[in-house]
């Protein structure tokens, strides 16, 4: 059986607004979601690729 995701928001992409990104720590992945619409589904990344994103990401800033 497997335990529900717990979906949060980063402090970072404005935890306490509603357009922002939220990720889950579903074991052996990541999941990641638009908040604005999280029954529409998330995006599974191995914690690798993950990794990579938010490398890439932070070069952009």
């Amino acid at each position: 059986m497997t335990t529900p995701a717990h979906w949060r928001k980063s402090s970072h992409s404005g935890a306490h607004e509603n357009d922002c990104v939220e990720v889950a720590d579903l074991e052996a992945r990541i999941g990641v979601r638009d908040s604005k619409d999280p029954g529409a589904g998330h995006l599974t990344l191995t914690r690798r690729d993950f990794a990579d994103l938010l490398s890439h990401l932070s070069s952009q800033s």
